[in-house]
């Protein structure tokens, strides 16, 4: 990962949060929010890890720091899987993500979610999940399945199935209620243009 990589990411996920890109609102929400504080060590693990030099050097300061956040505030997303820009963490606690599952960017997580994997059967394997997709609280994604763009998932849900585009899920098992998506829930997402215009 290149530094502009980096910096994208941080920032991306900055953004998401209050709409502004600015070293001021770094340092004030880095100190505010918890949630963005595991983002920023998060993004930092996965700079560094991929740097030959810092990889034996800043990395496993960065990696202690993670380790702390990750039972400071029950958060366990690795700096090690593939992880889109613009992750917005709702709420801390209870928050744990397969190592090998893939998401996309501008994913809204609230509080106890599990996205998480299944050993046996037909859907062995992890989830990926896709772009602008709002996972409520307590929600349950186990499985090699696919969660669509733009998906909605309900408060409590519990999903073991493909879901597909644009879908609205709710239940145990989750059940597709409507057509309207994620609009609403993902806000913030164009980063991209504010990033270019503070170069």
């Amino acid at each position: 990962m290149k530094y502009t990589e980096f910096k994208h990411l941080l920032y991306s996920d900055l953004y998401r949060i209050n709409g502004i890109i600015s070293f001021n609102s770094l340092l004030s929400t880095f100190f505010r929010r918890g949630e963005f504080r595991y983002n920023f060590w998060m993004r930092l693990c996965s700079y560094t890890r991929s740097d030959k030099i810092m990889r034996y050097s800043l990395y496993f300061l960065a990696r202690f720091i993670l380790n702390h956040l990750q039972y400071k505030f029950g958060i366990r997303i690795q700096p090690t899987m593939v992880i889109g820009p613009g992750l917005f963490i709702g709420h801390f606690g209870g928050i744990n993500v397969s190592v090998q599952s893939k998401i996309g960017k501008n994913l809204n997580i609230s509080q106890q979610v599990t996205i998480g994997v299944s050993n046996r059967g037909g859907r062995k394997g992890v989830p990926t999940i896709g772009d602008n997709v709002y996972i409520g609280p307590g929600a349950r994604i186990f499985g090699n399945i696919k969660i669509g763009n733009n998906v909605a998932v309900g408060a409590n849900c519990v999903v073991t199935k493909d879901v597909p585009d644009n879908s609205v899920i709710v239940g145990i098992p989750g059940k597709v209620i409507s057509k309207m998506g994620s609009k609403g829930y993902i806000n913030n997402t164009d980063y991209d243009k504010n990033l270019k215009l503070k170069k």
